[in-house]
This record gives C-alpha cells, structure tokens and sequence, in this order.
C-alpha cells in the first residue's frame, strides 16, 4: 500500500469505530425498549409461543403411532388430542400476532434513529460538511437506518429471530442427544463450520465491495437529487444537460453492477461450500436413524419423533447461524452509525451561557484558518475588533477571504490557529446555540424551505410564532405588495414540492424574504454576506441604505466585493489574498491611496457612468 493510500485510509480510520456485536445489540435494543417500552413482553410471548409451535406437532405425531401400535383407549386419544390442538391454535396466534405488531415497532424503533441521525447532521459542527470523509461516514449511516433489513432494523430482527432459533435449538438438541450424543455434536459441529465461512465472507465483502462503495452512494444521491431539482431543469434544457448527466449515470451504475457481480459470485462459493456440508449431515442422520430402526433400538413413534425434531433441528441451527452471521453483517454496519453519532463526541466543548449584554464586542487575536484538505490559508493572521453599535463593512474581491472572516464570526468554523473573543471570553467556551442568537445573517444563496411564508420568516413552529410580526417584517422588506398578489397571503405555501399551489419567488423577492427574516430574528448583530450579488452596483447601493434605516442602532457587518456600503459604515475593511490589508474609515482608506482607494476609484466611475445614462435616458 503506497504511503499515500495509507494516509487516506488512516484518516478515514478516525471516524470509524468498532463497538462489536455485544455492544451494538444492546444499543440498539436500548432504543427499541426506549421507543416501544412493551417490546420485552411481546418479544418473550412470541418466542415460547414459536419454541412451542415447532415441536408442538412432532410430539402430537409420535403419540398418535404410539397410541395405535398399543392400541390403547380411543377416547383418551381424542381428549388429549384436543387440548394439543388447542395448545397449538393458541400458539399459532400468539406467534402471528406478535411477528405483525413487531414489524411496524421495529419500523417506530429505526425511524427514532433517522431522527436521531438527522438532527446530529443539522447539529455537528458546520465545518464538518466540508469534510470529504465525514460526509462519506455519514452516507454510510444513512444506509444503515435506510432498510428493513440492514443496519439498525435488520440487527433488532436478527437478534430477535436469534432468541427464538437459540431456544428451539436447544430443545432440538436435547431431543437429539437423547439419541446419541456424537451424532448431535458431529451436526453442531458442520453447523460451525459453516458459520465460520460465512462471518469471513461477510467481513470480506463490506470491507472490500460494500465501503468503498460510500462515496459512490454520495455521487448517486447527487446525480438523482439533480434530475429533479427545480432550480437545474432550466439549464439542463436550454443546455442540453440531459445526454451528459444520463452518460454519467450510466458510468456510475456500471461501477455499482461490477461492485454487484463480485459480491454475487463471492455468496454463490460460500452457498456452495455450506449446501454441501448440510448434504453430509443430513445424509448421516438419516443414515444413523435408519440403521437404528433395523436394529430394533427405535420405536416408530420414535423414530417419528427424531425425524421430525431433525428437520426442525436443521432448519433451526441453519436459521440460528445465518442470524449470528447477521448479526454481525447488521452490527457492523450499526458501527458505520455509531460512529456517525459519535463524531466530535469527544470535543470538550464548555456550555457556558452567555451573559447579557449591553455593550459588546468581538476581537480576533492572530487568528488564522484553513479549510479541511486545503495545503493554503484561507485567511491568515486576522486582527480586528467589531464594535457593539458600529457599522463595519467588509470588502474585497471575490476569494480575499471576507465570507471566512464571517463563518468564523459567526462561529461556522473554528479557527485553525488564534482565537476569537467576545468581551475578552473566548466564544468556544460558550454555547453554540446560545451563541448564534446573537446573528441575524443574511447569506448570498436564499434558501426558502416548503412551509407557510411566514413561517419562512419566523424560522420557527407556528405555535411560536407571531404572525403579525412576520407580516410587519415582509412589509418593512418591500414585499407587502407582492403578498397582497397571493392569493393566501402570508399563508401561501413556498415552492411546488409538496403543495401544486405553491409559489416560487423571483431572485429580488428570496432577498426581500431573507431581509424580512433577519428583521424578524431581531438579534443584536445583522451581518449582510453579499445578499445583492446579482443586483447592480446603484440598486445594491440602494438595498443596503433602505436596510440600514432598518436595523438602526445595531451593529450591522456589510460584507461585499463591491463599495457600495462603505460611505454610510463608521469602519471599513479591506481584506486581499486571505489577509486584512487596511482598516479604517471611508475618508481616512481613500486619503491613504492603498488598495481600497483604487477599489473604490475604479468603481465610483461606473457609478458616474451609470448615473450619466440615467439622467440621459430621463432626458430622453
């Protein structure tokens, strides 16, 4: 293995865990009891009722044959073969009734789990979405709650199946053991062989066919998620997207049917191997119990008795080792899940709550990042202090560093060398959550989500949101006209995904929405993250003036590769290749003749420009 590939696989290594089976089985059995506290009972009943179910017969045939070859009393026959029949009508029932209802509480039992798993990914720390190996550990969790039979939900019905095979083994192996003691371990004895074989064929296929396959289930998800996103059906049209993506999807399944084929014939070898090792067991118990009737040391009835329990013995003892190797397939999986769950578990991160605050301010001392995998700082060496009821405005051009600088504010990452404090407190001490209250942002890329439009505002359950608010701050936005057009108004839902009548809003109007939100949050600090990247310079101008009328006597971070924020903002800051280059006020950069001073010339022509066709056009 190249040096390289052994760096890879060491890295990925540190978000994978191995709990075993022991471990996984009484997690996941946690969770279930958790969900579903009547699972015990229910559980227990429906294994002594199919125990019982399974020899219930056998035993009926062999007192029938007895009773005949006696020729004992009719009627004591026919009573005793009554209450058995009733006995295995009530089994039968039991053993129906409990395999119904505990499908769907296994279902109940894997669908906590999603949930769980979903809030973990909306909940870890943001800078782990950008990590290649965290993501790919995270696709591997998904299919491990993403079936019936894997994972999660395959690991509580193997278990449970394993109760049950476990007992009715036992009693099987009484049985044979009654009739000779070599013969019953010689079957358990091919039996493990055969387990053997196929725990190493499990192990050997996840590890080399169903892992590698991880970031190959992200390419897919990604393929299928853009054959149908909204947003991308325009270009694939005007395009011609639709030959090209099909061809890609094409590659990509032929790399999952090569992945397919070799899991299929390694399985057919190991079938192979255990069909033959049954063929010799069954063959020698047939023979053993042959040779015993001849020789007169079993009864008909007996041997009856012993032909039906070794049916039900091998059916059993196969069923109890394919749920061991089960078992330990669905545990390792329930691995790739906990390890998820587990990431970042270890942080020592304090939850300290954070105080009121009157005044504020946020200094970052030497503060310097880089993304993962990245070989180059994304920002390097950051000094600045944002002041409580100041108005700063962040420029540069595009890649200068200035949307890190705000992640790192808002505590999206962590730096990578330095720190970052609030009031002279470092802000990794205290609570994230509580800590992102302090924001109001506004990103670059809206995003509306398929509710209500005010809850779309509020960001939150309707119980807990104050609609009239929400009305308030559309209207403070500039969408008040806009809403008076729908014909629900506030209540009409936002985009055609879930709802026919739902309503996709034009660029302008995301923005005004996402204006509307920040104002609705109301936190102490508005951060602007080139929201009017696709406006013009004179319209983003006037965008930010209408909004700093709104958020007046808050501290409000403008965040731009154009200037048009600058003037009205009390400092300015002028970042350039992943650096803070100068800091100051508007008059003071453009008297000191630096980069922002040239910036801002070359851009206050086409401001002139596009005033001067403007008053031409006027004229016109």
């Amino acid at each position: 293995m190249g040096k390289k590939k052994k760096e890879e696989e060491e890295k990925k290594n540190k978000y994978h865990k191995e709990y075993g089976p022991w471990s996984n089985s009484a997690y996941v059995m946690k969770s279930l009891f958790k969900t579903e506290p009547k699972m015990k009972v229910i559980i227990t009943l429906g294994i002594i009722a199919s125990a019982v179910s399974v020899y219930l017969w056998t035993f009926i045939s062999k007192f029938v044959i007895d009773v005949i070859t006696r020729q004992d009393d009719v009627m004591r026959l026919v009573r005793i073969m009554a209450i058995l029949c009733v006995i295995q009508l009530i089994t039968t029932i039991t053993q129906s009734c409990t395999k119904w209802t505990n499908w769907f509480r296994f279902i109940n039992g894997r669908f906590g789990e999603i949930i769980k798993k979903n809030y973990k990914f909306m909940t870890q720390r943001y800078q782990n979405l950008e990590n290649k190996d965290i993501l790919d550990c995270y696709e591997k969790a998904s299919r491990a709650t993403g079936g019936n039979n894997n994972g999660v939900e395959g690991l509580m019905h193997a278990i449970e199946e394993f109760l049950l095979c476990a007992v009715t083994v036992t009693i099987g192996l009484i049985i044979m053991g009654t009739l000779s003691v070599p013969v019953a371990v010689g079957m358990l004895a091919l039996a493990l062989i055969n387990f053997f074989i196929k725990n190493r064929t499990n192990k050997y296929t996840k590890k080399n066919i169903w892992d590698p396959l991880a970031t190959w289930w992200r390419k897919d998800n990604y393929m299928n998620y853009t054959f149908t996103d909204f947003a991308a059906a325009k270009d694939i049209r005007m395009y011609g997207l639709k030959k090209y993506l099909i061809g890609k999807y094409r590659e990509l399944g032929k790399e999952r049917i090569e992945a397919q084929k070799r899991n299929e014939l390694i399985w057919w070898v190991c079938g192979l191997i255990g069909n033959i090792l049954w063929l010799v067991a069954e063959s020698g118990l047939y023979a053993w119990l042959i040779y015993s009737v001849i020789n007169k040391n079993l009864t008909i009835g007996n041997f009856t008795l012993y032909l039906g329990s070794a049916a039900s013995f091998f059916n059993y003892i196969l069923s109890l080792l394919d749920n061991i190797n089960t078992i330990l397939a669905t545990s390792r999986e329930v691995d790739d899940f906990r390890s998820f769950m587990d990431i970042d578990k270890d942080l020592n991160e304090t939850c300290q709550p954070i105080p009121t605050l009157d005044k504020f301010e946020f200094r970052f001392e030497n503060v310097s990042f880089k993304y993962p995998g990245a070989e180059k700082f994304a920002l390097k060496n950051l000094n600045i202090t944002v002041k409580s009821g100041k108005k700063l405005a962040v420029v540069g051009l595009n890649g200068a560093g200035k949307t890190t600088f705000i992640k790192l504010l808002l505590r999206l990452y962590e730096p990578t060398e330095g720190h970052i404090y609030l009031n002279d407190v470092d802000i990794s001490t205290y609570d994230r959550d509580e800590y992102y209250k302090l924001f109001s942002p506004v990103f670059q890329e809206v995003i509306l989500f398929a509710y209500p439009l005010y809850l779309n505002v509020s960001m939150n359950t309707v119980a807990e949101t104050d609609k009239e608010r929400a009305i308030k701050c559309l209207e403070q936005a500039g969408m008040k006209e806009k809403v008076a057009e729908l014909k629900n108004g506030v209540d009409t839902e936002v985009l055609k995904v879930v709802e026919d009548d739902g309503v996709d809003f034009s660029g302008g109007e995301k923005q005004k929405i996402a204006l509307a939100r920040a104002l609705y949050k109301d936190a102490p600090v508005i951060v602007l993250d080139e929201p009017t990247a696709a406006l013009d310079a004179l319209a983003e101008a006037k965008l930010y003036q209408d909004f700093d009328k709104m958020v007046e006597g808050k501290t409000a971070i403008y965040i731009s590769h154009r200037l048009s924020s600058t003037q009205f903002c009390d400092d300015v800051a002028m970042f350039k290749d992943a650096e803070l280059v100068e800091y100051g006020t508007h008059e003071s950069l453009l008297k000191a003749g630096g980069p922002y001073s040239e910036m801002f010339n070359v851009q206050a022509q086409y401001y002139l420009e596009n005033e001067n066709g403007n008053e031409e056009l006027n004229a016109g």
